[in-house]
């Protein structure tokens, strides 16, 4: 059995991966620096699972730790990174922060894995910036990015290519998703942000559960059918197995290259006010929203072209809309009843 290496995997997307892991039949080891998540995570996939998982608290900005950590665990044949700081309006305001997270923890990974590895790289559509067509494509030009949170996912990819690109027995994945909503099915793992939500589903889930006042949609003045922003999003589950299936790939050799890249959305594009229309008919709940300006970092539109990794990564999205809505809800209700 494969060992993996899940880093960021008490988070959100990474906990979601290591469930979908361990039904694969992998072994797991979750390093994270609980940054921005809770070392509650660990009971909830245990309760998922029926497994405990192996953790280590780890900053990766410590080189010397991950040195450590690298020649104790020499048994790990992938590393699935998510470990990152990720929210746009944040990395507007303070993008020395966002440099030195997301650059640090990468490098010391890529230089202490100094062995033959297959790297599976949590990247973002941020890096097609506003694209000049829809839906947007793997061959579609990285563009100047409209945060530094966007420029890190930009540089990281390129620090891989070149790494790879010198590097025979560095095997390189590197996903480029969409937008993640969503929560696991049990309702026991789910987004968890730290403060007022950065992203648009868990303030509608607080907003609808009385944590948080009106929702602001930011701008209606867009040229979109209703004015407001479109976004690809997908489950958060269907994302999870996306990496699964990118390890499988690079295990059994089934590689172009050994640096490739993948969108993973829906193919679909849907706006703001339409997330928050599907939530109200799925849950039942009555929203609050206001129309604010357009936010610093946000661009007009995007949805993704998903033909490559439906044919080449053999993965598809499969939960609609209305299931990410409603297992978001599921999700929110379970932790004001069981708070972290």
């Amino acid at each position: 059995m494969s060992k993996i290496l899940v880093t960021g995997g008490t988070g959100y997307i990474g906990s979601h991966t290591v469930v979908e892991l361990h039904n694969a039949g992998y072994e797991v080891i979750i390093v994270d620096n609980l940054s921005n998540s809770h070392i509650k995570i660990l009971t909830q996939l245990h309760a998922i699972t029926g497994k405990w998982f192996d953790f280590v608290e780890l900053d990766l900005q410590d080189d010397k730790s991950v040195q450590d950590f690298a020649e104790n665990n020499s048994d790990i044949t992938g590393i699935i990174h998510f470990a990152a700081s990720k929210a746009v309006g944040e990395s507007v305001e303070k993008p020395l922060k966002y440099y030195k997270n997301n650059f640090y923890g990468l490098i010391n990974l890529l230089t202490s894995f100094n062995k033959e590895i297959d790297f599976v790289f949590s990247s973002s559509c941020t890096v097609y910036g506003q694209p000049d067509s829809l839906p947007v494509t793997e061959a579609a030009p990285v563009k100047k990015a409209e945060s530094p949170y966007g420029n890190t996912k930009q540089i990281a990819e390129e620090i891989l290519a070149e790494t790879a690109a010198v590097t025979p027995d560095l095997n390189v994945i590197a996903l480029r998703y969409f937008n993640p909503v969503g929560a696991h099915e049990t309702a026991l793992i789910g987004e968890l942000p730290n403060g007022v939500p950065a992203n648009l589903v868990p303030f509608i889930t607080q907003s609808a559960i009385g944590k948080r006042g009106p929702i602001t949609v930011y701008g209606d003045d867009y040229e979109t059918p209703d004015g407001s922003a479109i976004r690809d999003y997908i489950h958060v589950v269907d994302l999870a197995k996306a990496h699964v299936a990118a390890i499988k790939r690079l295990e059994e050799g089934k590689a172009n290259s050994n640096y490739e890249v993948f969108n993973i959305g829906t193919g679909r594009g849907s706006s703001v006010l339409e997330i928050i229309s599907a939530f109200e008919s799925v849950t039942g709940e009555k929203l609050d929203y206001k129309i604010g300006p357009r936010r610093a970092g946000d661009i007009v539109q995007i949805f993704g072209d998903v033909q490559k990794s439906n044919n080449e990564l053999g993965w598809k999205a499969n939960l609609d809309i209305n299931e990410m809505m409603r297992s978001a809800w599921e999700w929110e209700k379970y932790i004001k009843a069981n708070p972290f």
